[in-house]
This record gives C-alpha cells, sequence and structure tokens, in this order.
C-alpha cells in the first residue's frame, strides 16, 4: 500500500475544534483534494464534547437521552464513517487524514490496519505495548480500548479517521456502549501510566509515525486558510 518514494504531505493542527465544523472542513478539503488542488493532508484537532454515530451504529449503544446529552452539553451527531458509536472529547487526540488510495491499491480495509499500527508505534514510546483484537478495529493496552478507528472515502479520497485517549475524561465513556462493545473498558494513555501526558508532544509524534509509515514528506500549515487564499483563482 505503501507507495515508493516520498509526496507531500500537509499537516495541520487545528486545536480544540467544533466537531461539526470539522466534519464539514473535512469535506471541503476531500473536493479540493480530488481536484488535485491539495497534496494529501493530515488534520489533528481535539473536539468539544460530542457523541458520534457511525454507519454500523446500534441505538441501544446510547445509553443516554439526547435531551440529557443536551443538557450537559454533548452534541450526538450521525455521521456516514463506518462503525458504530463513539464519544470525542478534550484530551483525545482525533486524526483525520485526507489521502488519494488512487494510488495506494484502493484498499481500505488494509488502510485501516496500517492506521492502527501508526498508533501502536506511537504507544511505544511510552513503554506501552500495545495490539489488536481478532475481529475488532482499534488499538488496544492490556484489555483497555485506547484507539478507535472509523473512516469514509469519497472518489476513493480518505477521510474521518482514528482518535487516541491521552488525557480524557473516561466518565464520558459511560454514556455509550463503545463502538458497541461492552466487555472490555476504554482506556487513556493518562489513565494506565498514571499521570498526565504532554497531549502536543504526543500529537506531533502520531503525525511523525504517520508520515514515516505512508513515506510522506510532511510540511506543518499554520492554518487551513493558509492553503485555501494560496490556491489559484479561476
Amino acid at each position: 500500500m505503501c507507495s515508493r518514494g516520498h509526496k507531500k504531505l500537509f499537516k495541520i493542527n487545528l486545536g480544540l475544534t467544533s466537531y461539526k465544523d470539522t466534519w464539514a472542513l473535512q469535506k471541503q478539503l476531500v473536493a479540493l483534494r480530488y481536484q488535485s488542488k491539495l497534496p494529501d493532508c493530515l488534520l489533528l484537532t481535539e473536539h468539544y464534547p460530542v457523541i458520534t454515530m457511525g454507519r454500523g451504529a446500534h441505538p441501544e449503544n446510547l445509553r443516554e437521552t439526547r435531551e440529557n446529552l443536551s443538557a450537559r452539553g454533548i452534541d450526538l451527531v450521525e455521521v456516514e464513517r463506518g462503525g458504530d458509536i463513539t464519544f470525542h472529547g478534550p484530551g483525545q487526540i482525533v486524526i483525520y487524514p485526507l489521502i488519494d488510495l488512487n494510488n495506494r491499491g484502493r484498499d481500505l480495509h488494509q488502510y485501516l490496519r496500517h492506521l492502527e499500527q501508526v498508533i501502536i508505534i506511537a504507544l511505544e514510546d511510552y513503554g506501552l505495548k500495545a495490539g489488536l483484537k481478532e475481529g475488532l478495529t482499534g488499538v488496544w493496552v492490556n484489555d483497555h480500548k485506547l484507539a478507535a478507528i472509523g473512516v469514509a472515502v469519497s472518489h476513493w479520497i480518505t477521510y474521518h479517521g482514528a482518535a487516541l485517549n491521552v488525557n480524557t475524561n473516561l466518565d464520558y465513556f459511560r454514556l455509550i456502549n463503545p463502538c458497541g462493545i461492552t466487555e472490555y473498558p476504554v482506556g487513556s494513555l493518562a489513565s494506565l501510566l498514571g499521570h498526565e501526558i504532554d497531549i502536543d508532544r504526543a500529537a506531533n509524534r502520531l503525525a511523525e509515525n504517520f508520515a514515516d509509515f505512508f513515506h510522506y514528506e510532511m510540511e506543518t500549515v499554520a492554518s487551513v486558510d493558509e492553503i485555501i487564499n494560496e490556491l489559484p483563482t479561476v
């Protein structure tokens, strides 16, 4: 899947964002990527509290009413990514790779496995031996799920992505059956290591691992506006 040579990758750290705003931004950038107006991109962000339900979501995995979620300031969004239900919030690194799979074999399942490997490698920096569970998507340490993955493609351009719990408040996951799984708990780097983690360092390392694994020459871009403003006008 990893093509030979190095291709350019724009890395943009969005900071703390609204899920719906970033979802709309992804679709805008996917359209530009399909028109070859951009190279592949990697967005990094933390989200305000939100529960998202993917294409495979089962209503019974939401354990709270929409009204009670709203009262607690938690959005509920149905999206087109694969997978069931999950939570995003502060202290969690979310990566959204917007990459063209047309030259990478158009193999979405292999792409998912490669995203898992990128996260497994990143966790080695913290002395954690992460792995997979047969039949389940995501990354695990000692039966705790640390990372959830759910993606979509448009014209074989990927969007949505992966979420790694770093300093996440895990109480939020009690509102759902995360990814429909009830037999294993959700974990975070902080909960397993017993102390808070430098999330900026973790995000940068994750981005570097992604670029290395997929053979990119990564260029950090200060903002999406910087990209859009430099596009040629027609």
